[in-house]
């Protein structure tokens, strides 16, 4: 885990990061729609750093390194390719999704070390509920383990899958809450064999997703640094 005195935070006097959450399902593509014209301000100065939290309608994407045989079943969802590193993974209504558009040249410079605070974010805001997320080498994400399915079971709980460009990032994290987790029967997710999915309520916590947003915005403050809450859609996009 990571020093909790050295969080992934400014390295200078900075603006706080705005924090979104819009209500509904958010189609995918005006989402991406979004980010791109997001992270282009940001590298330019002209806006500050976003997370954006929404849900999509069900659907699933595939990122830069999916695989065709990975996708099990075309027919069920509408399928979105997308610029984010990664495999195949499934959004839907129940998981909350964060995009997280940061400046990493006034962070740290290093993907590798983004990637671990974004982990290490989504660890500590599965704590007030009880979980113990983990990680595994070779596979990005967080697991948690499944003693009640047998001898060294476990699930995957969130997923990762970021891009960055001039040094801003985009995409970000997806948690499951409450989602149809049969739907991963259409995937290979994250293109990984044998392990499961999971969420939350399907661990025994019932929570909403009022609580999940309130303790991934407590985490992310320990771990990036300080926000301001806003309302709706970045920008001034005419989103549902």
């Amino acid at each position: 885990m990571l020093n909790s005195l050295k969080p992934f935070g400014p390295s200078g006097p900075a603006a706080p990061v705005e924090w979104r959450v819009s209500p509904g399902l958010i189609p995918y593509e005006a989402a991406v729609a979004a980010m791109e014209a997001r992270a282009e301000a940001i590298a330019e100065g002209r806006a500050d750093e976003l997370v954006w939290l929404l849900e999509h309608p069900p659907l699933y994407t595939a990122g830069t390194s999916a695989r065709e045989e990975d996708l099990l079943d075309a027919a069920r969802l509408p399928v979105f390719k997308t610029g984010r590193g990664g495999q195949f993974t499934y959004h839907g209504p129940g998981q909350r999704v964060a995009y997280v558009l940061l400046d990493l040249k006034r962070r740290r410079p290093d993907v590798r070390a983004f990637v671990a605070a974004l982990e290490e974010w989504l660890i500590r805001a599965l704590i007030p509920f009880g979980i113990e997320g983990e990680l595994r080498d070779g596979r990005v994400g967080v697991w948690v383990r499944r003693p009640d399915k047998g001898l060294g079971a476990e699930d995957k709980i969130a997923a990762l899958g970021v891009r960055v460009r001039r040094w801003v990032s985009f995409h970000g994290i997806s948690l499951n809450v409450e989602p149809d987790l049969g739907h991963y029967g259409g995937i290979v997710p994250c293109g990984v064999q044998g392990p499961g999915v999971t969420s939350l309520v399907d661990l025994g916590h019932p929570v909403s997703m009022d609580e999940v947003d309130a303790a991934l915005l407590t985490a992310f403050r320990d771990v990036f640094g300080d926000v301001r809450q806003e309302e709706g859609a970045p920008l001034e996009l005419a989103l549902p």
